[in-house]
């Protein structure tokens, strides 16, 4: 009988200590929120890929020379981009030019939002060339320089030479003085889900 009495205890306590174990994986569970927005794997791999599909679009665009054109894409008479739906940037559409083209081949239709902005020399506020709202903590953004020189001409819309850059009314300025470089700037996409 005094064999038996140990047996009990032993099967009592592992009968506590199980109930404590599943108590502390419950009550953990249920502190942890677990949300489609939270940090995995996953969304690092689709931010990864985000990142990767901006930069390839950007490498893609200069590649072909049509990155600086789209930055010189402006309308000085007017003070903003070529054709815009919204004030002086494009908010549904992408530039109609050959980094339009690029952009548009890139991203629309995959439930992505993008934004364009053109970082200037001398100016703290960037030039929105693209713009869908405020990105979400889960953006990507990739970017690449353009140096803008004296002797280069902004385009017009049907992207031809309309008037050199250093006689415009240009949304950068000349902040390199008597040097032949006018300004460099950063042109930055930022992807995120919509």
């Amino acid at each position: 009988m005094i064999g038996n009495e140990h047996g009990q205890a032993y099967t009592l306590e592992a009968f506590i200590a199980s109930l404590l174990l599943i108590s502390s994986l419950t009550f953990a569970l249920q502190v942890t929120a677990v949300t489609p927005l939270s940090a995995s794997t996953a969304n690092q791999h689709i931010e990864n890929q985000q990142r990767s599909s901006a930069a390839g679009a950007l490498v893609s665009a200069d590649q072909q020379n049509v990155l600086k054109p789209a930055v010189l894409y402006w309308n000085d008479t007017e003070g903003q981009f070529h054709n815009p739906e919204r004030g002086e940037y494009y908010t549904n559409t992408y530039p109609d030019n050959g980094f339009g083209d690029i952009l548009n081949r890139s991203f629309a239709g995959r439930g992505l939002a993008v934004n364009v902005l053109v970082h200037t020399e001398g100016n703290s506020r960037p030039q929105r060339m693209v713009y869908n709202g405020q990105p979400s903590d889960n953006a990507a953004s990739a970017s690449r320089t353009v140096t803008i020189y004296d002797g280069d001409w902004l385009r017009d819309e049907n992207n031809t030479r309309s008037k050199r850059v250093s006689n415009a009314s240009f949304y950068a300025d000349d902040e390199h003085g008597n040097s032949l470089v006018y300004n460099v700037v950063r042109v930055e996409v930022t992807v995120w889900r919509m």
